[in-house]
């Protein structure tokens, strides 16, 4: 096997792993998520449309160029590809993009109408880049869902370089990224973990009130 293929086996395998650990978590119900890896020569490796992400397998990770645009023919990429080839675009530092529909995500962005969730005091908030201490607060983007996905990324791309936790579609789920695959899901279970927190306490003050 040449070099060139056995990087793109390792990328695959990476988003087989990764669909597998999110599905165990709850985090990818249906056919829903998407998650991709860049490799090393800046191919962009991505899950196609419609697949379960619990159940995949290599056949099921497909090759886009960096524009989101399927590099071979009669392949379907997923309808928000355009989100994880501009973070790539953005940060080439960037190796994956994990994207998932959590319960907590999905509540919590449609519970909070700022335009952002603060997280604080918490010390997983570690996990993130930059982050030493839990005497700090990382401000989580919340964005409106828009089916129109070229519009949705514009609306992100001021933000770019400034949401070290990623960031919340409203109703829909999050957005986590990392050098590699496993610093994106460590960040991913790390939100989550702090949504679901969140959550929670959102939970209790209802019952205060």
């Amino acid at each position: 096997m040449s070099d060139h293929d056995s990087a793109w086996t390792q990328a695959a395998r990476d988003i087989v792993r990764a669909g597998r650990r999110m599905d165990q978590r709850g985090w990818v119900p249906a056919t829903a998520g998407n998650i991709s890896r860049r490799l090393p020569d800046g191919r962009i490796a991505i899950t196609r449309s419609g697949g379960h992400k619990g159940f995949l397998d290599e056949s099921d990770v497909i090759e886009v160029t960096p524009d989101g645009t399927p590099a071979l023919t009669g392949t379907r990429a997923s309808a928000e590809t355009l989100l994880h080839t501009q973070l790539y675009a953005h940060d080439p530092m960037i190796g994956a993009v994990v994207h998932g529909h959590s319960v907590a995500s999905t509540v919590l962005s449609m519970m909070r109408r700022a335009p952002f969730l603060r997280l604080e005091g918490y010390e997983v908030l570690k996990v993130f880049e930059g982050q030493t201490t839990h005497e700090t607060s990382v401000d989580v983007p919340l964005f409106d869902n828009d089916q129109d996905i070229a519009r949705l990324a514009g609306v992100v791309a001021p933000h770019l370089g400034n949401m070290p936790a990623g960031y919340v579609i409203r109703g829909h789920g999050v957005y986590v990224w990392g050098k590699d695959m496993d610093t994106a899901l460590a960040r991913q279970e790390g939100l989550e973990f702090l949504l679901s927190c969140e959550l929670a306490k959102a939970g209790v003050n209802e019952g205060k009130g």
